[in-house]
């Protein structure tokens, strides 16, 4: 049974949560708190596997309860957030204080019946994740330990000014390694960076875009699952935190060098040519695994314009979304990495392409960023020796 600790300061919203929770099988509300000072007895008394937690209360607040608790203690916390720019403001800052991730208040909902409903669609497949009993199915995973550093099987370490010793691809369950496929072998210019995360995604992205540089030679594309308003306030604080220059992409907007587009909430990111430049178009087309904007989406378009020329990188995340399009990206030439699971917040995505045996390489988070920057500059150092 997974334990919950509910902490809001209103009686209604407490009350809804636990209905909505009441009805999960195998979830148990252990405990309620009406503002974030309360919480930190229960917390240390209850024990509880997941804590959904309120933004603005009195006496302590969510982003100090967030703090206080990182302090002492590594469970996992869900904010219940709105759907505003203030709500997307503070749930950023209680995401860079510690906080798990997020879920928003229903919002234009015509009953209590169909309020409680849209809060357990949305907080019951994060709580069973986050608790660490039950994760998305991924595949097999590779079978012995991964290689130093993460690389792939028999590969050299990547070298700067040279290109570096490719042994091939990891193989479906990570056994012999596989023939490079497309218009080009891995190692070869690099115009293009392509990311996708979810859950763990705004700390992951964070960390690897300040590891890059200003002047980084191509653009970088990404999606994070996040609702409309929250997509904005995100590249906007990215903008001002890391050396990139970091926009929510909009209709029409030219892929520019050491530019970074995030994909908006609610519209897919997709591409088009035009004579020699790439424009952003957004897309209201279906949701695909039940996300609009969609990894699988995005990764299919930069395959179409790009090609090999693309490095692809999923990140944490809930669910499979990038894994049919790491494999669109695969048989185009392109070359896909995925974070390890030791550094994951949730193993879905990144481990979803592992087990399809999608990824290049499988790495740490804190040797994301360094890749990147290794992989364009050698594949442009590549290019002009050729």
């Amino acid at each position: 049974m997974i334990s919950v600790l509910v902490v809001d300061d209103s009686v209604v919203v407490r009350r809804l949560i636990v209905d909505a929770l009441g009805e999960a099988p195998g979830i148990q509300v252990v405990g309620t708190a009406a503002n974030g000072l309360l919480a930190q007895a229960k917390i240390d008394q209850l024990k509880p596997d997941v804590i959904t937690m309120d933004i603005e209360m009195p006496q302590m607040n969510g982003i100090e309860a967030v703090r206080e608790l990182r302090k002492r203690h590594t469970t996992p916390v869900i904010m219940f957030s709105t759907l505003s720019a203030a709500g997307a403001n503070a749930t950023l800052e209680a995401l860079a204080a510690g906080a798990t991730d997020y879920v928003t208040k229903p919002s234009n909902v015509g009953s209590v019946a169909e309020s409680i409903a849209a809060v357990r669609e949305q907080l019951v497949p994060k709580i069973q994740v986050l608790s660490g009993r039950r994760r998305p199915p991924a595949g097999p995973a590779p079978r012995g330990p991964l290689p130093a550093a993460g690389l792939r099987p028999g590969a050299a370490p990547l070298r700067p000014g040279g290109p570096p010793a490719m042994a091939g691809r990891l193989a479906p369950g990570g056994s012999a390694p596989v023939r490079p496929v497309g218009r080009r072998a891995p190692g070869g210019k690099v115009d293009i960076l392509a990311i996708g995360s979810s859950t763990g995604g705004p700390d992951a992205l964070t960390k690897v875009l300040l590891g890059l540089p200003a002047d980084l030679p191509v653009p970088i594309v990404i999606t994070q699952h996040m609702p409309p308003v929250f997509t904005k306030m995100f590249a906007e604080r990215l903008d001002r935190s890391t050396p990139l220059k970091v926009v929510e992409a909009g209709e029409g907007m030219e892929l520019t060098a050491g530019t970074v587009y995030i994909a908006p909430g609610d519209r897919h990111l997709v591409f088009e040519r035009r004579g020699t430049a790439t424009l952003t178009q957004l897309s209201g087309a279906p949701p695909e695994n039940s996300c609009r904007p969609a990894v699988d989406v995005m990764f299919r378009s930069v395959a179409a314009l790009y090609g090999g020329s693309v490095f692809a990188t999923v990140l944490t995340g809930m669910g499979q979304d990038g894994r049919s399009g790491a494999k669109v990206l695969r048989d185009s030439g392109a070359e896909v990495l995925a974070q390890d699971e030791a550094t994951s917040v949730v193993w879905g995505m990144p481990g979803a392409v592992v087990g399809a045996g999608l990824a290049d390489e499988i790495l740490p988070l804190d040797r994301i960023a360094g890749a990147l920057l290794n992989r364009v500059r050698v594949g442009r150092t590549a290019a002009v020796a050729r």
